[in-house]
This record gives structure tokens, C-alpha cells and sequence, in this order.
């Protein structure tokens, strides 16, 4: 393989040579579900599919993990401001997840864990860690990892004792060695949910944040494995200490480390603990389709600062139109012709680092050939710019022929034609209000003409498609 790949643990852009020939693992940091997800949650998911994608289009077959966090300070909190079950707020938020990460393409994980569903694997790594002297047990059966047991601790980060310090989201507490010392497990707390909680041979207690992750790659990818992603925001203390834990166990962990930059508004990372976030609804009041969000999130190299705006999504999104434009017209003239061989200029681009910006630059030269075609009549070079063009967006799972945008565009077809019923039956009640029965006719009609037949009910028009069988809205 020619794919090099920037590797934020040696700060380089190296070969990326599989651990194992013909195969990869991916570990994704994926979302701590204590609220719904925000398009900052999307760009990471849209990131890491086009690495996937790119990966299994050079020959590799892919085992990809992307977790969930389903317990957490953060959800903890959440559910006792709620009045709720812990585990009531993460699966409703979940929910939203999966169905967000659908909405934009992004291909389902290999495997999706969650945090509780590993708390055997979790008292594994734990004892095994105390047993090489990497972890101590404090008189309030909490457990922390000894710091200054692992001299190679801020080597991912690239930062020093003083700057880790403050950059630390690990609380004060009395017995801890070190304030860098952070929890592996932690103990009852009378200020959270009760059954939060589970029997461990330190005493009752839940997992620490960082431990949960070490678990999961562990028990899907090995010892050792390809790449670990996630947001550049968690490099520290997330990633930090997840390959301290890990490798103080004598695991090989991460070959690579992958990290993709933030999206941000008005040069603040969009968080949901600052509440300047934006989601896919907000999006749709904008007339945004996911489509078009998936191609403003792909668009820019995946280590890029993203700050948002609407000008910069709509400007994206007509980009996406036109070529969306050029497959409509080239399949009207040629039909529709299966996804054919990317150009030489695509290929060097997603070879270098995944440079989505010169990738997209070699789809619309291409997308500017077909156009020309299209305008000369050649129906043989038409047919070849298709295929290109459909190959290239297909690897950026953008394809809009593939299920996924055929299936969305008639949804919003039909949202349309919806709209514009609800209209036109609105005007007939208002004739039938002022007995303008010859008006009311008329729209009935002309609704008709259209293939929408109108049904009076008692409980208020109602409207189906000629050929469709779904009801419409009454």
C-alpha cells in the first residue's frame, strides 16, 4: 500500500502498513451520550467512514469499533437534574446517535460497545495493573494509576508535568499521590444515582472514563491494533492516559494515532458543556439535507480547524448540487451506469493523508469534463465521466444514486408534495367555509390532474398519491 497516514504520537506522516496483511483494526473514541449529538459528534463519525471506506477500497478488510460512553460524571448528572435512570438518558441519546449518524451515511461499526457491557474486562485490566505496580488502592476502595510509575506519561500529548496539570479534568481528592494520578475505578459517591454501580474486589464502585476504552479496544482488536481515532480535543487527558494504562499492562496498543480536528463556532469548539452547539433539526429549518452536511464535514482535511457558519454550509452545499446536477443530467442522456475506476489524481490524493480537499478538487475537474460532454453530445465520454464520478463519490459516500440518497431524496420529495397538498386543501376549506363550491371543485380537481386524490373524512380531508397506498396527511 502507498497510503501514508500523519501519526500524532511521532508527529509524522508515516506508511500505514497493516499489523496484519489484508486486515485493520480502527478503535473510535466514540460519544459520552449524556444529551443529544450536535454536527461537532458528525464530523468525527463522517472522518473516520471515509478512512474506513478508503482502507477497504485499497484491499483491506476492516474491523472497526466505535463505542459508546454510557456512564459517565456527565451522565450521571444529567440523570439526577432529569429525575431519571442513568441508563434512561444514555439509550434515549444513543438513539439519536445512531439515527444522526444514518442520516449522514456513515456505515454501522463493525462492532458498537458500550462501557457497562465491559466491567469484567475492566477488573481484569485493573488487577493487572495493581500486580505490575502501575496502580494503587486507597482506603476508600477507589483506585488510581500511579503516574510516575510510567516515565513515558505526556509523550502522546507532547506536554510537560506543569502544562498537563492544569490542563487535568481529574477532581482533587485526599488520597491520590499525585494530582496527575488518575481513576481506574471509582468509589460510592451519596451524590449519584445508586444504581450506578457495581460489586468489584476494590469494593462497590463504577469505572473511571479512561479505563473503559483500554477495555473495549482489548476485547475486540487485541493487545495491539492499527489505528485509534478520535477528536484532537481528548488528545489529553483521554488519549493520554489510555496509552499510559495500556501499555503499563504490556499491551502494544495503537500503532497509529489518528485525531481529527474540531468543528467550531466563533473559534470556540462546539461542546455541548458550553451549549453552542448545532444539530441536524436546526440544519433543516436552514433547508440543509444530510447529504449536503456530509459533503461541508468531508470537504476539508479530517485534521483541519472546521469554524462554522451557514454561509460556508450553503456554499457547500451548492457545491454538492452541482454535481449532484451533473449525475441527474448524465443519466438522463446515457442512463445510469454502474460506479467505475477513480482518477489517478483522487487516488494520490486520499493516498496523502486522506487530502479530502484535493480529492474533491480531482471529482469536480472531472464532474467540469462530463459537463463539457454533456454540452458536445458525446455520450461515450459522458458515460466515462459518470462512472468516475460516481466511483469517487461513492468512496466519499456521497453517491447520489446509492440507497441511501435515492431513499432521502424522496422523503424530501414527499415532504415537498406534503406542503404544497397541505396548501392547496387549505384553500379548498376555505372555499367550502364560504360554500364556493365550484372553487372547491376546481382544487379537488386540479389536485387529481396532479395524481393526489383527496378523501373527505369526518375527521378532515385526507390525500394519497395515485400510486401510492401510504396515507397522507389529513
Amino acid at each position: 500500500m502507498s497510503l501514508q497516514l500523519y501519526d500524532t504520537a511521532t508527529r509524522s506522516v508515516r506508511d500505514f502498513v497493516p499489523r496484519e496483511p489484508g486486515k485493520a483494526g480502527i478503535y473510535l473514541c466514540g460519544v459520552t451520550v449524556q444529551s443529544p449529538p450536535h454536527i461537532g459528534h458528525l464530523r468525527s463519525g463522517v472522518n473516520y467512514d471515509v478512512l474506513r471506506r478508503w482502507l477497504e477500497y485499497r484491499g483491506l478488510a476492516v474491523r472497526f469499533i466505535r463505542n459508546i460512553t454510557d456512564i459517565d460524571d456527565k451522565v450521571l448528572k444529567r440523570a439526577l437534574d432529569e429525575g431519571v435512570p442513568y441508563w434512561s438518558i444514555a439509550y434515549r441519546n444513543e438513539r439519536l446517535l445512531d439515527d444522526a449518524y444514518d442520516a449522514v451515511g456513515v456505515e454501522l461499526p463493525t462492532y458498537e460497545p458500550r462501557a457497562t457491557g465491559h466491567i469484567p474486562e475492566m477488573h481484569e485490566l485493573i488487577q493487572r495493573l495493581i500486580d505490575r505496580g502501575h496502580a494503587y488502592v486507597t482506603d476508600a476502595g477507589e483506585v488510581y494509576f500511579d503516574v510516575s510509575s510510567w516515565p513515558e506519561y505526556g509523550a502522546l500529548s507532547g506536554q510537560k508535568p506543569d502544562e498537563m496539570r492544569r490542563q487535568s479534568s481529574e477532581p482533587p481528592a485526599p488520597d491520590k499521590r499525585n494530582p496527575l494520578d488518575f481513576a481506574l475505578w471509582k468509589g460510592v459517591k451519596p451524590t449519584e444515582p445508586q444504581d450506578a454501580y457495581w460489586p468489584s474486589p476494590w469494593g462497590r464502585g463504577r469505572p473511571g472514563w479512561h479505563i473503559e476504552c483500554s477495555a473495549m479496544t482489548w476485547r475486540y482488536l487485541g493487545e495491539e491494533f492499527d489505528i485509534h481515532g478520535g477528536g484532537r480535543d481528548i488528545q489529553f487527558p483521554h488519549h493520554e492516559n489510555e496509552v499510559a494504562q495500556s501499555k503499563a499492562a504490556g499491551f502494544g496498543f495503537a500503532r497509529f494515532w489518528v485525531h481529527n480536528g474540531p468543528l467550531n463556532m466563533a473559534g470556540e469548539k462546539m461542546s455541548k458543556s458550553i451549549g453552542n452547539v448545532v444539530g441536524l433539526p436546526e440544519l433543516a429549518a436552514h433547508g440543509i439535507r444530510p447529504a449536503e452536511l456530509r459533503y461541508y464535514l468531508a470537504a476539508p482535511h479530517y485534521r483541519s480547524v472546521i469554524d462554522f457558519s451557514y454561509e460556508a454550509l450553503e456554499e457547500s452545499a451548492a457545491a454538492y448540487r452541482r454535481v449532484e446536477g451533473f449525475v441527474q443530467r448524465a443519466v438522463e442522456q446515457v442512463g445510469v451506469v454502474d460506479p467505475g475506476p477513480v482518477c489517478a489524481d483522487f487516488v494520490t490524493a486520499m493516498d496523502d493523508d486522506l487530502n479530502t480537499p484535493r480529492a474533491f478538487a480531482a471529482l469536480h475537474e472531472v464532474v467540469r469534463d462530463g459537463n463539457a460532454a454533456l454540452a458536445s453530445g458525446d455520450r461515450t465520454a459522458v458515460a466515462g465521466a459518470l462512472a468516475g464520478v460516481r466511483g469517487m463519490l461513492g468512496l466519499l459516500g456521497l453517491d447520489p444514486l446509492s440507497t441511501l440518497w435515492r431513499e432521502a431524496a424522496s422523503d424530501d420529495l414527499r415532504s415537498t408534495v406534503d406542503k404544497l397538498v397541505a396548501h392547496a386543501l387549505e384553500r379548498r376549506e376555505q372555499a367550502r367555509a364560504g360554500r364556493d363550491w365550484s372553487t372547491a371543485d376546481a382544487v379537488r380537481d386540479q389536485l387529481k390532474q396532479a395524481g393526489v386524490l383527496i378523501e373527505d373524512t369526518p375527521h378532515g380531508p385526507r390525500w394519497t398519491l395515485a400510486d401510492d397506498t401510504t396515507d397522507g396527511s389529513s
